[in-house]
């Protein structure tokens, strides 16, 4: 596999992740694509020390919270391929930062299909039941 290959053996293989709920993980967002492989997937990659595994909609509160935290997700950065989001985009945010939101009151709803199983050990499935986005919308 060259050096250019973005995706490893384990990372293919992640194809059959599942989610919170044990099913296969459904994606997130293509447009904007998301996930620390930007194919659309919150998975659980583990040569990602940011963990982008929370497929989360996003807010205008957690959105300039994040900023204030010094991660800004709102101001486009063409030299990344990154458009700048907005609220109601889906996004895969890191475990860290969706935890430390929800302590200060600032957490995206989650989207649980398309959220990683992995994510159960840091969250607990009844606090991500508490975010569930409701997907009809």
């Amino acid at each position: 596999m060259s050096h250019d290959d973005r995706h490893s053996a384990d990372e293919i293989d992640s194809d059959r992740e599942p989610n919170v709920f044990g099913d296969p993980l459904e994606p997130c967002s293509v447009s904007p694509e998301t996930g620390y492989l930007r194919d659309g997937n919150c998975r659980h990659i583990p040569r990602d020390p940011g963990r982008h595994e929370i497929c989360a909609v996003m807010t205008q509160e957690f959105l300039e919270y994040s900023r204030r935290q010094g991660n800004d997700l709102i101001t486009p950065r063409p030299e990344l391929d990154f458009p700048g989001l907005h609220p109601g985009d889906r996004w895969c945010v890191c475990v860290p930062r969706w935890i430390e939101a929800e302590d200060a009151g600032f957490a995206p709803p989650v989207v649980l299909e398309g959220t990683a199983e992995a994510v159960l050990g840091e969250v607990s499935m009844d606090v991500l039941r508490e975010y569930a986005h409701d997907s009809d919308d």
